[in-house]
């Protein structure tokens, strides 16, 4: 007999990849053909650690890798340099999970803005070192601005829709270990 805590766990994993899929294929048409004066957030990200930080076992290291990988090959950035900035930071995150499990919803927005700075800073630092076209810096900063400030809605989202929530501190996993 199937255990329902391992089904829920693969349901919310083919979950997050059937989302990373979706958000791909409307990141991908081509709605506006103009080059664009502002950038949308990058959902992607935003969701991913979001997951990542409420519920670690969702989104394993290696579904993350592969989604991220995806996405730089579909979105035609280098692959591999973004993806590992991500993987990084979402266990980054995963590690802090047990620590900051009571803290408020601003000190984890403030953990995810820095987050998210750090790592598209240096995303522009290894794209010029490698002398690539990193983009303009105005747009990078206004994307990091809107998955900032989305951040909270993809949340919201997450929690109501797909009932992702922050682990309880007694919560155990199938295996009796503490989530």
């Amino acid at each position: 007999m199937m255990d329902t805590g391992l089904l829920r766990i693969w349901g919310m994993r083919a979950l997050f990849v059937l989302i990373a899929l979706v958000i791909l294929f409307f990141h991908l048409l081509p709605l506006d053909l103009s080059p664009s004066r502002w950038a949308a957030p990058d959902i992607l990200v935003a969701m991913t650690f979001a997951w990542a930080v409420r519920r670690p076992d969702y989104v394993p290291i290696l579904l993350i890798a592969i989604v991220m990988l995806l996405a730089d090959m579909l979105l035609q950035r280098p692959p591999g340099l973004w993806s590992v900035l991500v993987v990084c930071a979402a266990e980054w995150l995963k590690s802090r999970d047990r620590r900051d499990r009571e803290t408020t919803f601003v000190l984890e927005w403030l953990t995810f803005a820095g987050v998210l700075i750090v790592i598209t800073a240096l995303y522009r630092t290894v794209m010029m070192v490698l002398i690539l076209a990193p983009g303009t810096l105005t747009l990078s900063v206004i994307q990091v601005a809107a998955t900032v400030a989305f951040y909270p809605v993809v949340v919201g989202v997450s929690y109501v829709l797909f009932g992702v929530r922050r682990a309880a501190p007694g919560d155990v996993d199938r295996l009796g270990r503490a989530i």
